[in-house]
């Protein structure tokens, strides 16, 4: 092994890999060197590589963080030097338990600990912080009390009632729950409602968030503190207008800030004093990042130096002197989560099993809160994405930074743990968007290609041991988008730990092309007619994703558009047969043009799967055409901006859609 490839595999990187035709592939030398440099690993020439081998394998001893598993025995780390004997473990509780420990085969070993949780123990030289997960994630079953239940999936935004607002809040998420709990849905899946840029009415992309540990102000309702938005002067467009309704919203919130009642008052205080240090610098980075906006600044590395570290005397002055505009964010986070509350809360009223479920992003972006307040915690000078795979045939550059595994291991996984936190504090159950990242990141050098990337390694099983920990804790459910290249292996770890995997339609493929029958679908899983990021039922029987990629240039040039067509009618078919053998559907099948029969079709199709959890997005319930977001794309499609044509009730009365929600309530039970 070359000295090169050495530090990268000491450093996590995966110099071999096979992409999602399972070919296999090598990263270039100069690719690895560029990835390991923005990894803090310098490696030009042989001294560099010698160096930073030493430093990586000096900072891979860290024994201050062990997960185990409930009942079992635990390895301690190898350069734990400690007694074989007693040793007392300081539970999470405040509690003591005595324990032991022993040498084995593999190494020392500590006795079985029977209580789950995050405890603390000394050992020698070594202060260990241990994390004890209990087997598996709590299922939906255990939610839900009914066997196989089923929900929704919405784009929050896209929502309507009747208030004719500009775009659905959290308000409209209360009303929407109460709906679809009334036809028999367990669930409600939402887009991710994390904290963007309130100041910047062009960053509306709900998956390149500012921070995850805190919320989308626009969904903030204020009619809870008295201020209802005013509704629209004529009825609001199929598309929604960013660029006008950011700032309209922003006013209202203002409104309810100013006019806010002493109750209100005291209410936000005690809030602020709960949320501690975290909540006071996200506040302040949005209302730096409003103040700056105007000069052209997108992200903190635009301010001026002095405003870069957030504990710098600048940035306390400015807080001081701006204490209404910090206040005023503090306030807008707080309508925010409480509106959130209040529509879980609606959900579980209303009689869903499980609720909202959370959807969390695979990153932040790099000149957003997270990263200016706690930029340790983050990998610099790399960007998060994907190699080439079916879903993006040139590779996929997010934009966006992630955690890194050095600081996850020396935080003993402080910031996992409290993003987890953030997602579920108002949720029954979270989606883990590429949850391949829990295994390996495919991280590309700030300026180049994503063919230019590699992968880097992540530690797996701690961090499926906390989200079992977590989903006890708060009574969740966690589901994994394992979609796209999925390592080997990784999805049989998930399904141990009762982390759901996503089973879509259009993927669930025989090895001759033909659509598995439902009741061979995985059955820890989550059954999906499509996602956000797919076409619509209504869309792909009538090959508008293959139009789109013509109009956009985006489809293969050796293949010719008459070729798609005619393997598509073939797929139409093959879908047809599959849904005819599974009784979903009857007669011929419908012409291209003629979906909604599909439609109907599809969702019993899916809804049928032996999956433990059916959830259904509501474009495909309303049998819409397009699909939300476009991916590989900014302005060439309106991502995020494609709104329900009426009321979620107004849409439950229409009989079609009754029918479509009464099938999937009898194809589940």
């Amino acid at each position: 092994m070359t000295p090169l490839h050495r530090l990268a595999t000491a450093a996590g990187l995966q110099i071999d890999w096979e992409d999602a035709a399972g070919r296999p592939q090598r990263v270039a030398d100069e690719a690895l060197r560029t990835v390991l440099t923005a990894l803090g690993y310098p490696a030009e020439d042989d001294s560099a590589l010698a160096s930073s081998y030493d430093r990586c394998i000096e900072t891979g001893r860290n024994a201050s963080f062990v997960s185990g598993d409930i009942g079992r025995p635990i390895l301690l780390p190898k350069d734990c030097d400690a007694p074989i004997g007693p040793v007392e473990i300081r539970l999470e509780s405040g509690a003591t338990k005595q324990a032991r420990i022993g040498r084995t085969r593999d190494g020392l070993m500590l006795s079985p600990i029977d209580v789950i949780g995050y405890h603390d123990v000394n050992i020698g030289d070594c202060d260990i912080r241990l994390a004890i997960a209990p087997a598996r994630c709590l299922g939906p079953a255990d939610l839900a009390g009914r066997a196989r239940p089923w929900g929704v999936a919405v784009q929050t935004p896209s929502l309507r009632d009747d208030r004719h607002c500009p775009f659905g809040d959290f308000a409209t998420l209360a009303a929407t729950a109460k709906a679809f709990a009334a036809a028999g849905a367990d669930a409600l899946a939402i887009s991710p409602a994390h904290a963007l840029f309130p100041a910047d009415a062009t960053r509306y992309s709900p998956y390149a968030p500012s921070s995850r540990l805190f919320l989308n102000v626009l969904f903030g309702d204020p009619a809870l503190v008295g201020c209802p938005v005013p509704p629209l002067a004529q009825a609001s467009p199929e598309l929604i207008d960013w660029e006008h309704a950011i700032p309209q919203r922003m006013a209202a919130l203002r409104d309810g800030f100013d006019q806010r009642s002493d109750n209100v008052r005291q209410a936000v205080a005690i809030w602020r004093t709960e949320q501690g240090e975290e909540l006071e610098r996200h506040a302040i980075f949005d209302a730096l990042s409003a103040h700056h906006f105007a000069a052209g600044a997108r992200g903190w590395q635009d301010w001026p130096s002095a405003f870069h570290d957030p504990a710098s005397d600048a940035v306390a002055r400015f807080a001081v002197e701006n204490r209404n505009e910090v206040e005023f964010y503090v306030f807008a986070q707080w309508l925010a989560s409480a509106s959130l509350d209040a529509a879980q809360q609606a959900a579980r009223d209303a009689g869903m099993g499980i609720g909202l479920i959370a959807d969390l992003a695979v990153g932040m972006d790099g000149g957003g809160s997270h990263a200016w307040s706690q930029r340790d915690d983050l990998l610099t000078g790399l960007t998060v994405g994907a190699p080439p795979d079916l879903l993006g045939p040139r590779g996929q550059n997010w934009g966006l930074t992630g955690f890194s595994p050095a600081a996850l291991r020396r935080t003993g996984f402080a910031a996992f743990i409290a993003t987890l936190r953030a997602a579920l504090r108002h949720a029954g159950g979270v989606r883990i968007d590429h949850i391949l990242g829990l295994a390996r990141l495919w991280v590309i050098p700030h300026g180049q290609s994503p063919a230019d990337g590699a992968y880097l390694t992540y530690p797996l099983e701690d961090m499926l041991r906390i989200l079992a920990i977590e989903s006890h804790r708060a009574r969740a459910i966690v589901i994994g988008e394992d979609l796209g290249t999925v390592p080997d292996g990784l999805r049989p770890l998930l399904r141990q730990r009762g982390v759901l995997g996503m089973r879509v339609l259009w993927f669930e493929r025989d090895d001759d092309g033909g659509f598995v029958a439902p009741e061979r679908w995985e059955r820890s899983a989550v059954a999906m007619t499509g996602t956000h990021d797919l076409v619509t039922v209504a869309g792909w029987w009538r090959a508008g994703d293959i139009a789109w990629n013509r109009k956009l240039g985006r489809s293969p040039d050796s293949i010719e558009m008459e070729d798609e067509m005619t393997e598509r009618q073939q797929d139409r078919e093959a879908l047809w047969v599959a849904m005819a053998a599974s009784k979903a559907a009857n007669g011929p099948a419908p012409d291209a043009d003629e979906p909604q029969a599909v439609v109907d079709a599809a969702l019993r199709h899916v809804a049928a799967s032996r999956c433990a959890l059916a959830i259904l997005p509501l474009e495909d319930i309303a049998g819409l055409i397009e699909q939300p977001n476009l991916p590989g794309t900014i302005d060439e499609h309106p991502n995020w901006r494609r709104r329900m044509e009426a009321s979620t009730d107004d849409l439950l009365k229409q009989p079609e859609i009754a029918h479509r929600l009464a099938q999937i309530e009898e194809a589940r039970r």
